[in-house]
């Protein structure tokens, strides 16, 4: 096994995350779908579709063959959206490395199995747990890219393979923390997407910021309840890859989900939305397996709920906000 790194997919946070690598000292290969992009990334150091002003590091280089950036690589860096991480898995599984660590960026839930990312990793490649590493936190990539001081969390069950993610991440603008709660970390990534959704719509209908306030924080909860409820520390949504991620996302016009609640909130529909941002955000399709997964586990997550009647089922904004404050009154509990 070689010291390289593979990076599978070009999107803005894979591009980013390459480059930090490279900074960090070691050498990447990134995998794109398209071949123009990988080619560009050679010969010009930059992705044409993705951060196209950021020159990337030497050490740098791109292909589109994703066998050719997988074999040998010591740390597999996974980084396609979530949904279609599983057939994309089922291809590149077999040409993984024994010993390799495989390292999720990805923050969503999985359609249909309600599964976290490390659970569909480890169920397609067939790996012990224990090969895998998260990173999760407050990741805005053109932030990063342009190296403003950031930090972020690298979740893992084996200490030896977080420490190893953290030494190859770690740089003068990026500080990585690790952490041994992966399903707290994962959900804190997965949530705040469609907490950031709610948020988006809250600011284009105009409210300020008591009322945004109070979605981040009854977000927060719902987050640590479902946390909780699946085995979670509920000390690590107070943290980078609950609340700092949760901010983040919320709070800036860089995060795609909260931008395409914006359009929601504008009463565009689901097609306007993804029509007009070219796109759609992590939160709209995770939104239903986290209402699946919350259910399924008795836990009342009612911002989220209508999130998920907003985008699929076509609930105006207007109604979802008076159905949730008219909800019975109760304690400020996290019991």
């Amino acid at each position: 096994m070689s010291g390289h790194v593979a990076v599978l997919g070009a999107g803005s946070w894979g591009t980013a995350f390459a480059k930090i690598l490279a900074d960090a000292g070691r050498d990447v290969t990134v995998w794109a779908r398209r071949a123009a992009v990988a080619e560009c990334i050679r010969a010009e150091r930059r992705n044409p579709e993705y951060l196209p002003d950021l020159l990337l590091p030497a050490r740098v280089t791109a292909t589109a063959d994703a066998v050719e950036a997988i074999t040998g690589a010591e740390l597999v860096v996974l980084a396609v959206p979530s949904q279609t991480l599983r057939g994309n898995l089922a291809e590149w599984a077999g040409h993984l490395h024994p010993d390799s660590t495989l390292v999720s960026l990805m923050k969503g839930i999985e359609l249909g199995t309600t599964k976290r990312m490390s659970e569909v990793i480890v169920e397609t490649a067939g790996v012990a747990a224990d090969r895998v590493v998260v990173v999760s936190g407050p990741n805005l990539a053109p932030e990063i890219a342009a190296e403003q001081p950031a930090a972020t969390v690298v979740a893992g069950t084996n200490s030896d393979r977080a420490t190893l993610v953290q030494s190859s991440i770690r740089t003068p603008y990026l500080r990585p923390y690790t952490n041994d709660d992966v399903i707290g970390c994962e959900l804190g990534g997965a949530v705040k997407n469609v907490i950031a959704l709610s948020y988006g719509i809250a600011t284009a209908m105009g409210f300020g910021d008591n009322t945004r306030a109070m979605l981040m924080t009854r977000g927060l909860a719902e987050t640590a309840r479902l946390g909780v409820a699946l085995g979670a520390d509920p000390i690590t949504f107070a943290g980078l890859a609950g609340m700092g991620d949760l901010v983040a996302s919320c709070s800036s016009p860089l995060a795609r989900n909260r931008t395409f609640g914006e359009h929601l909130g504008r009463g565009e529909t689901l097609e306007q939305a993804q029509a007009a941002t070219r796109q759609t955000a992590e939160g709209v399709k995770s939104c239903l397996a986290i209402r699946d997964l919350a259910r399924a586990h008795g836990v009342e997550m009612p911002i989220t709920e209508h999130v998920e009647r907003i985008c699929h089922e076509g609930m105006d904004p207007r109604l979802a906000v008076e159905t949730l404050m008219s909800r019975t009154a109760k304690p400020e509990s996290y019991e």
